[in-house]
């Protein structure tokens, strides 16, 4: 049992239903639209196990939210691996996508083919849909290099569309989560330096969204 189970206790009783939920919404190619994000990011209902309540599942959500409060406003570098893995195992629950998203070589700057999703990934997380959702933005390389560089660089690549977000959508610093997980996650682990594996992944980390 992981340190994340230990944690979230009760994750098991809507794991099934959840992943099911988000399947098929994981992927999406450089030039994305920002309706196809909007659709991929938006909760869906959630369908409770027979054991289930609403007990359980306030419970559940109340520990999500006291974890996320422990890494928000946290600087990406200041993350622990075991901090890590439980926002890679929480966000597995939840609406995401991967968004394809390139940097100039060896660098944390976003490449000028892909500027345009970025402005689409902001376009879709001002949407008032989506209106009192935490965002976690996971940034990963492929494994060409050092595991301990290609961490660093995913840490960075994650704090630049953070930046641009804030900076340019209004979006609230602490509404945004930043993480890196370098090659520890390939997409393709057949193939390390499969372009498909460098990417920036956005995970809605709200089971429902909730006025502020």
């Amino acid at each position: 049992m992981t340190r994340f189970d230990k944690f979230f206790g009760l994750k098991a009783i809507t794991l099934a239903a959840a992943l099911s939920m988000t399947a098929g919404l994981a992927l999406a190619g450089d030039n994305v639209s920002s309706s196809q994000i909007l659709d991929a990011l938006k909760p869906k209902p959630v369908t409770r196990g027979l054991s289930a309540g609403p007990q359980a599942d306030l419970a559940l959500q109340a520990k999500e939210t006291t974890f996320l409060n422990t890494v928000r406003n946290r600087s990406t570098r200041s993350l622990s691996t075991g901090e890590r893995e439980q926002i890679a195992e929480l966000a597995a629950t939840k609406p995401k996508i991967d968004l394809e998203i390139q940097f100039d070589y060896n660098s944390a700057d976003i490449a000028k083919t892909s500027v345009a999703s970025v402005q689409a990934l902001g376009k879709a997380l001002s949407d008032p849909s989506l209106k009192g959702s935490t965002f976690v933005v996971a940034g990963h390389t492929d494994a060409v290099g050092t595991e301990a560089y290609n961490q660093g660089l995913s840490e960075r690549r994650a704090d630049t569309i953070k930046k641009y977000l804030v900076q340019n959508y209004g979006l609230t610093s602490t509404d945004l989560v930043t993480v890196g997980y370098g090659e520890a996650k390939l997409k393709d682990a057949a193939n390390g330096a499969d372009p498909a594996n460098r990417r920036v992944q956005v995970v809605n980390m709200d089971t429902k969204t909730a006025s502020k």
